[in-house]
């Protein structure tokens, strides 16, 4: 065969080999949305704290300090006593997690009881408050009971110079769907409207657009 040809068809090789391995760089899906996670909590007299990844636990088992101790919550949500291994705290309230302790450790201990207080607290994201946009500092912000739209503000710093605050919008889960409501920050914190303060729930997203002049 003709040494030209063996070139021409080693050549054209590599140029269908590099069109598909180029094919296959370009090709891109589209990921499926982010799950959503509703609230407990569905108005202000209804929240209680829930425990999440990063807190600090703290166990009392009356008359059993052996087991008794502090833990901190892994970031899978479950914790690991002297006892047992894996215990699920993350989304339990205090009272709830120290019936759940209380009732594993029925195999071990007569009629235990059990105390949990909580020492360190970030909760599950479910339950934070997260600024973004144009907030001087936009963060995840632990909710606090009764706080209302003012409290964030004071918590992320107030807008930015290039906010739109009056566009902006607060988005939360009901029933499992996300809702939009538009708030007036700018009504809020630049003229004083205290009609236009509102009060935020677990979990609520709170985005603050750029002004467009």
């Amino acid at each position: 065969m003709d040494n030209c040809l063996i070139k021409r068809i080693i050549f054209t090789g590599f140029l269908l080999v590099a069109q598909l391995l180029s094919g296959c760089a370009s090709t891109t899906s589209t990921l499926p949305s982010a799950t959503v996670h509703s609230s407990t909590t569905t108005d202000v007299a209804s929240y209680k704290y829930l425990i999440g990844a990063g807190d600090v636990v703290n166990i009392f088992v009356w008359r059993n300090p052996e087991v008794s101790g502090t833990f901190t919550v892994r970031p899978d949500g479950m914790i690991t006593t002297s006892l047992v291994e894996d215990i699920e705290v993350s989304g339990k309230t205090p009272t709830e997690l120290a019936r759940t302790v209380e009732s594993i450790l029925s195999t071990y201990i007569k009629e235990p009881v059990v105390t949990v207080t909580v020492n360190q607290f970030n909760g599950p994201f479910s339950e934070q408050i997260r600024v973004i946009g144009e907030a001087s500092t936009p963060r995840a912000i632990n909710y606090t009971q009764h706080m209302t739209l003012l409290d964030v503000m004071i918590g992320v710093g107030g807008l930015t110079e290039f906010a739109n605050g009056n566009s902006s919008v607060l988005v939360r889960v009901e029933d499992g769907v996300q809702k939009q409501y538009q708030i007036f920050i700018d009504d809020l914190i630049k003229n004083g409207q205290i009609s236009a303060n509102v009060d935020v729930l677990p979990g609520d997203i709170i985005v603050i657009p750029e002004t467009w002049f």
